[in-house]
C-alpha cells in the first residue's frame, strides 16, 4: 500500500483516479493545489500526483512539482496532461524538476499499474527513508507566521546554553518547543529532565529539584539525588515555573547565576553543569507587581523569551494539526487510512476558538476518531458546544440579526459562507477598506482576506 498526495485543480480530473487508488488499499489524502505545500511539509507521501493547469504554467512557475523537490525530493510526482502540444513543450523547459507525465487519456487503470510496478521496486531497496522536517522539530507542525517566528529562535537558540522562558496559555505547545531546542542542541546525547513546579507541593518540590541526605527530615531514609544533578550535561526544563515559592525561586537564582546547589540537609556545595529552559502560563509581569515572582529571577530566565501564540491566533495552522493527528491516530489504530473531514467540517474545526488550544484539538480528534464509524468526519459528529457562536463573533455581528433556527434544515455551507462575508464586510468598514488592517482584525493572513473577498464576491456587492 502506498500513500499518496493528490494535488487538484479540477476536481472533476482526478476523482477517477482517486476512487480507484482508495478502491485498491491505496492510502489517499487529496488536496488542493493552494494547500499542497502545508501538507508536504507535515507529511511523508510516496507519491504526489497533480493534474497539470493549461500550459503547464505551475511547473513552470514553481508550482506543485517545486513544492515536492523543495519539501521531499525522494518522492514521486506525477503530472497528468491532456497532451497539449504547448503543455508538454514547457514541461520540457523544467527538466531540472523530477517528475513523471502521465496522459489522463490512458485512465486510471494505467495509471494504478504504473504505480504497483514503482512500489514494488521500491520495496526490494533497503535505503532507510529520510527524517521529515518535522521530525527535526519534535513534532511541532505549522507554517503561520506566529509558528514560523518561534522555528527562527529555535533554530538560533538551540546552538547556545542560553537560558529560555517559553510563555502562553496552557495547551500550546510549551514543552514540545522545549524539547525541539534540547534536541537539536549539544546536549541531546543526554535526556532532558522535566519538572512541573504546579504538580509537586512546595515542602517536597525542593527535595525533588535539589535532592536530600540520608536523615534531612522525617522519612529520609536514605540519600536521593535531586532533578538538577540528574540533569547535568543535559537540560532541565522547569514547567509552570510562576507556580514556585519565593523560598524556592531564590535558590533557583543561585543555581542559574553560579551552577551551584546544596542538598537538602546537606553542607556540601555540588557544581553542574546544566540549561535551563522554564515555561508558563502566568504573566510574570503581574506576578512581579503582586510579590509572588522575583524581579531578579525573571530577568536571569527571560534571556531568550518565546512566546506561544494561542491556537485561535493561528487558525491557518489548525488543517495541517488536523491532517498531523489524524495519521497519527490511524496509524496507531491500525487503520488503513486516516479518517477525512468534509469542507463543512474542517471549517467547523478552524472557526471553533480552541479555548485548549492544541491539547484541546488532540483531544477532540481522538474523539472524533472513537466515535464516528464512517471514514468521513460531518459537522453532525461534533458535539453541542461547537455549534455555539463564539463571542468574538457574536460581538461583530450587526445588532439586529435575526436568531438562526434549524427547523426545517437549512444549508451548512451557505450559512458559514454568508456569517464569514458578515465578518470581511464589518473588518473592512472599519479599516476604510485597507484589506492588510482588516486581516489584521480578522487574525488572518492578507492573502487568504483577498481568497475570500473573491469567492465570496464582497467587492462585487460593495459596488453595487
Amino acid at each position: 500500500m502506498s500513500r499518496v498526495l493528490v494535488v487538484y485543480s479540477d476536481s472533476g480530473a482526478v476523482d477517477p483516479f482517486i476512487t480507484l487508488l482508495a478502491g485498491k488499499n491505496h492510502q489517499v489524502d487529496k488536496v488542493r493545489s493552494r494547500d499542497a505545500a502545508k501538507y508536504l511539509r507535515t507529511s511523508a507521501f510516496d507519491v504526489v500526483i497533480t493534474d497539470c493547469p493549461p500550459a503547464g504554467a505551475a511547473i513552470r512557475d514553481g508550482g506543485v512539482v517545486a513544492q515536492v523537490a523543495e519539501n521531499c525530493p525522494e518522492t514521486r510526482c506525477i503530472v497528468l496532461t491532456g497532451g497539449d502540444a504547448a503543455e508538454l513543450t514547457l514541461m520540457e523547459k523544467a527538466k531540472d524538476l523530477r517528475f513523471d507525465c502521465f496522459s489522463r487519456d490512458k485512465g486510471p487503470e494505467a495509471l494504478l499499474a504504473e504505480l504497483e510496478k514503482s512500489t514494488d521496486t521500491e520495496q526490494s531497496s533497503t535505503e532507510q527513508p529520510k527524517p521529515t522536517k518535522k521530525e527535526n522539530l519534535g513534532g511541532i507542525v505549522g507554517e503561520s507566521r506566529e509558528i514560523r517566528q518561534v522555528f527562527g529562535v529555535i533554530s538560533k537558540v538551540a546552538k547556545t546554553d542560553s537560558t529560555v522562558l517559553i510563555t502562553g496559555e496552557s495547551g500550546t505547545g510549551k514543552e514540545l518547543i522545549a524539547r525541539a531546542i534540547h534536541e537539536n542542541s549539544s546536549r541531546a546525547e543526554n535526556p532532558m529532565v522535566v519538572i512541573n513546579c504546579s504538580a509537586i507541593p512546595g515542602e517536597l518540590l525542593e527535595s525533588e529539584l535539589f535532592g536530600h541526605e540520608k536523615g534531612a527530615f522525617t522519612g529520609a531514609h536514605r540519600a536521593r539525588m535531586g532533578r538538577f544533578e540528574m540533569a547535568d550535561n543535559s537540560t532541565i526544563f522547569l514547567d509552570e515555573i510562576g507556580d514556585m515559592s519565593l523560598n524556592l525561586q531564590v535558590k533557583l537564582l543561585r543555581v542559574l547565576q553560579e551552577q551551584t546547589f546544596e542538598k537538602v540537609g546537606g553542607a556540601k556545595s555540588m557544581n553542574v553543569n546544566i540549561r535551563v529552559i522554564a515555561a508558563t502560563n502566568k504573566d510574570l509581569a503581574e506576578a512581579i507587581k503582586d510579590g509572588s515572582f522575583r524581579e531578579d529571577l525573571f530577568y536571569r530566565l527571560n534571556v531568550i523569551p518565546i512566546k506561544m501564540a494561542p491556537l485561535r491566533q493561528r487558525r491557518s495552522d489548525i488543517p495541517l494539526l488536523v491532517h498531523y493527528f489524524s495519521n497519527r491516530l490511524a496509524q496507531r489504530s491500525g487503520m488503513d487510512r486516516p479518517k477525512r473531514f468534509s469542507e463543512a467540517a474542517m471549517a467547523m474545526m478552524t472557526n471553533y476558538e480552541w479555548p485548549g488550544n492544541i491539547r484541546e484539538l488532540e483531544n477532540m480528534m481522538e474523539r472524533l476518531f472513537v466515535l464516528v464509524s464512517g471514514e468521513i468526519i460531518e459537522p453532525s459528529d461534533f458535539p453541542d458546544y461547537f455549534f455555539d457562536r463564539p463571542r468574538d463573533a457574536q460581538a461583530a455581528v450587526s445588532p439586529g440579526e435575526e436568531t438562526i433556527s434549524l427547523e426545517g434544515g437549512l444549508d451548512f455551507n451557505q450559512t458559514v459562507d454568508a456569517f464569514q462575508k458578515r465578518l470581511i464586510v464589518k473588518a473592512l468598514e472599519e479599516t476604510n477598506g485597507v484589506k492588510s488592517k482588516a486581516a489584521e482584525l480578522l487574525k488572518i493572513k492578507r492573502t487568504t482576506l483577498v481568497e475570500k473577498i473573491k469567492k465570496l464576491q464582497i467587492e462585487t456587492d460593495a459596488s453595487a
